[in-house]
């Protein structure tokens, strides 16, 4: 795979010095247009052998190009932070905004490729991690973005000589790093896995260009003409129009009788055991909140259901149980401008509470297979691959220690139109209710539908759906309390 980049390509100064001008033109040009249209971010990925060029080509490029307009991340050790959250974490919360550049060094490859060289991960774990960033990679381009993935190459030879020659240079010592010389003693096993990972990483939406890196104008030219080449055909390109997707659902039935209808709505409870419950399931929670093996997990809980349904109601149910400092409320409402710019998972990822945290999610990720789904703010393209991201993202959670628990609170119709008629004779309740909730209303039957299909498709031994009877509001708090409280208990008996 890498004979090619170790032949010795070489570039005269004269005919760099006489190209490097236009082509730097051509970029910039590209870069402003990306700005100006900023329909997709660009991310490039570096990543090779130490010394073959990777610094002194991102160097050029902020010399070549808008540096503001170009986020540069280096992912070296985890730091306190990312080490208590799913490992994506710290990827996720550097993606740069659409119609700008992001350059990440040491990024998903570099860790899965230095494990395996140290002999930390095996063969099976590697390919695992390789299954990730396939998934995480497909989603963003999925999402829009432009992915260069460039493999910086030197031979055993090349290699060596060039740290030696960095090493004697007094102005350029201070760049040879340890992890540089121990490299120069793995060197076979490195180019081995890296083999590995690029063979089976390399697809049409992000492919790898292996760039040989002995010769700095053969490898600046080389870089920059690959950039200018992507970033104008994609700039180029009008949205393609996807084929009809499948979109049947998932269990299909020959009557008209679906998930919900399956629920009891008439299940109640008087006040009096109402409060003796709740009081007994708060106190439980507590308990288990401060557990001291609550240490090696965080909770997440999604609130959704139909609009009235009192998912506030039991958000502060739940909450009176602690104490402000030990949880966080995230409001899920319209994406902002700067929502827009990122993959719609992005706004989601930034708010996973480190372990021992505890994040309530009052509408989620959900909203991509519901609201955007019946009101048509996406594509059916669009919602029909977000149940497989929606499970991938919910595995990397409950993989990391989170313990997630998802609340679909359920009411019949009657009972919605009761509780809008009284929010709006109610002085203190009106702002609750809108004139969107009258017309989501009236497409009951299509929220129904997407509903039922999102419990089928992403309720999952990892992450199950809850459904709460919520006709009477004092069951489905307690129902929710217990919920939780039978949820982290049985993680601390798996650990």
């Amino acid at each position: 795979m890498f004979e090619s980049a170790e032949i010795g390509h070489a570039i005269d100064r004269e005919v760099f010095e006489a190209e490097a001008p236009l082509l730097r033109e051509a970029l910039l040009e590209a870069q402003y247009e990306l700005r100006q249209q900023g329909r997709f971010a660009v991310i490039i990925l570096l990543n090779g052998i130490e010394g073959a060029g990777k610094g002194e080509t991102v160097k050029l490029l902020n010399e070549w190009m808008d540096p503001r307009l170009i986020q540069v991340s280096t992912f070296d050790q985890q730091s306190d932070e990312e080490l208590a959250r799913p490992p994506a974490w710290r990827y996720w919360r550097k993606l740069p905004p659409k119609g700008r550049i992001g350059i990440f060094f040491g990024n998903w490859y570099s860790q899965m490729l230095q494990g395996r060289v140290r002999g930390t991960i095996k063969n099976a774990e590697l390919d695992q991690a390789i299954g990730g960033a396939l998934s995480l990679e497909q989603m963003l381009c999925d999402e829009g973005a432009l992915i260069f993935k460039f493999w910086f190459h030197l031979s055993k030879p090349q290699m060596k000589a060039r740290l030696k020659a960095l090493q004697d240079d007094p102005l350029h010592s201070w760049r040879i790093s340890p992890l540089d010389w121990q490299q120069s003693k793995t060197y076979d096993r490195f180019v081995r896995f890296g083999e590995r990972v690029l063979r089976r990483t390399s697809r049409e939406h992000a492919p790898w260009y292996v760039v040989e890196g002995a010769d700095e104008c053969y490898r600046s030219l080389t870089v920059g003409r690959i950039l200018l080449d992507g970033l104008q055909a994609a700039l180029r390109a009008e949205t393609p129009r996807l084929p009809q997707p499948h979109a049947a659902p998932l269990i299909s039935s020959l009557d008209e009788r679906g998930l919900l209808d399956s629920l009891d709505l008439a299940q109640a409870l008087d006040k009096e055991d109402y409060r003796e419950q709740l009081v007994a399931e708060q106190a439980r929670f507590a308990g288990l909140m401060r557990d001291k093996r609550m240490r090696r997990h965080a909770l997440v809980a999604v609130f959704e259901g139909n609009d009235a349904a009192g998912k506030g109601g039991a958000i502060r149910r739940v909450t009176g149980a602690l104490d402000p400092r030990q949880y966080q409320i995230v409001p899920v409402a319209a994406p902002t401008e700067e929502e827009r710019a990122q993959p719609y998972l992005w706004r989601f990822w930034r708010h996973v509470p480190a372990r021992g945290g505890f994040t309530l999610f009052d509408r989620s990720w959900y909203g991509r297979v519901l609201v955007e789904r019946v009101e048509g703010f996406c594509s059916p393209a669009d919602w029909l691959r977000a149940y497989g991201e929606i499970n991938d993202f919910e595995e990397q959670l409950t993989e990391a220690g989170v313990v997630v628990v998802k609340f679909w609170l359920a009411i019949d119709s009657d009972t919605q139109l009761a509780r809008f008629q009284a929010r709006e004779k109610i002085p203190f309740k009106r702002f609750k209710i809108t004139e969107d909730d009258w017309r989501n209303r009236e497409k009951w039957p299509q929220y129904r539908e997407a509903v039922e299909d999102m419990v089928d498709r992403t309720s999952t031994e990892i992450a199950p759906w809850t459904l709460v009877e919520a006709n009477d509001k004092r069951y489905a708090r307690v129902k929710v309390l217990r919920t939780l409280n039978q949820a982290l208990e049985a993680a601390f008996a798996r650990d």
